[in-house]
């Protein structure tokens, strides 16, 4: 009971303090905020893949930009068009996208996995440089309005607003992280455990690995898809070098891997670190933030594979060790 009072405090003083971050750390920081979630949530939507399931992708960007792209086309040629229909739209094509990869992507794991991604991936951003007449090509596609958060017959929400959209993006991207934690922690959450570590005991006792897999795929990249939405109306741009070039599908998974992968909330941290060190990078080593990224990855791969998540439980195990060894004591001293 204690526990989920505790928890409930937690969530209280984390809510007060989302309402009051605008008006405590000003514009700049607002926004700063908004792309540390947004990449929160485009790499634990890859964590489901690889922590998880165990699966590696190489072309995750692909399904953010989908995203992306499609939210900035439906704004740009639909008019009237709500913020939030379209902000679905971006969802609804990620998705489609990964309903239409699933069937292939299921029946292989390990290099094949990674190396498909990479082509799709590949593909996905000549298309979008070579397509201009959709994409835009390398200019991309900018300048689209920002509509407003309309509840039909009550109220009309201006995002153009950048106070506004921070709480409409930590909404939709605290509520999409939500739901992939929640994921986890059901039954099926425990199957995708059991595929990463031992699939063909997963085929034994029943379950179709296939099938599970292709779940967790199209979890992974619609989610994906709700990242490059709020990132494109964040942006008012989308373009090729921006969301679908090959080195944003790696971003996640440094993310990931610093943070730890395995845990939920890895990516998590992973995304804030890299914040952290690209607002100092670019403040005080503007020209080396890729040498200071590399190293920082390096090191972690080297001397610490379970990345900062790893790091935090292991603290947690070194303090309980000391107040056992401290109960223990105080028992002696009594007896």
């Amino acid at each position: 009971m204690m526990k989920k009072i505790i928890k409930l405090i937690v969530w209280l003083i984390v809510l007060v303090f989302l309402a009051l971050y605008p008006r405590l750390f000003g514009i700049y920081f607002t926004n700063v905020f908004v792309v540390f979630g947004i990449f929160a949530l485009f790499s634990v939507s890859l964590n489901l893949l690889l922590g998880f399931t165990g699966l590696l992708s190489f072309g995750h960007a692909m399904y953010f930009g989908m995203g992306g792209y499609a939210t900035a086309l439906a704004l740009q040629h639909i008019e009237g068009l709500s913020i939030l229909p379209a902000f679905l739209i971006g969802f609804l094509a990620a998705l489609a996208l990964a309903i239409v990869l699933a069937p292939l992507m299921v029946r292989v794991s390990g290099t094949a996995f990674a190396m498909l991604h990479l082509a799709f991936g590949l593909l996905a951003y000549i298309l979008a440089l070579k397509m201009r007449f959709i994409t835009g090509g390398e200019d991309g596609i900018g300048g689209f309005p920002i509509p407003p958060f309309v509840i039909p017959g009550i109220a009309s929400i201006e995002m153009a607003d950048p106070l506004k959209f921070f709480y409409f993006a930590v909404i939709i991207l605290g509520v999409s992280i939500w739901i992939l934690w929640f994921l986890t922690k059901t039954p099926f959450g425990q199957i995708m455990v059991a595929i990463r570590d031992k699939a063909d005991r997963v085929d034994y006792l029943g379950y179709r690995v296939p099938h599970s897999k292709g779940v967790v795929y199209l979890f992974a990249g619609s989610f994906a898809g709700i990242a490059g939405s709020i990132y494109a109306l964040f942006q008012n741009l989308i373009s090729p070098d921006g969301a679908l070039y090959i080195l944003n599908s790696f971003i996640p998974v440094m993310m990931t891997m610093v943070g730890g992968i395995g845990s939920f909330f890895g990516p998590i941290y992973g995304s804030a670190i890299f914040g952290i060190m690209d607002e100092l990078t670019s403040r005080y080593l503007a020209e080396q933030t890729e040498l200071v990224v590399g190293l920082i990855l390096i090191l972690v791969i080297m001397f610490y594979p379970l990345g900062f998540a790893g790091f935090l439980t292991f603290l947690k195990g070194k303090w309980l060790q000391f107040r056992l060894s401290r109960q223990g004591q105080s028992k002696e001293v009594v007896s």
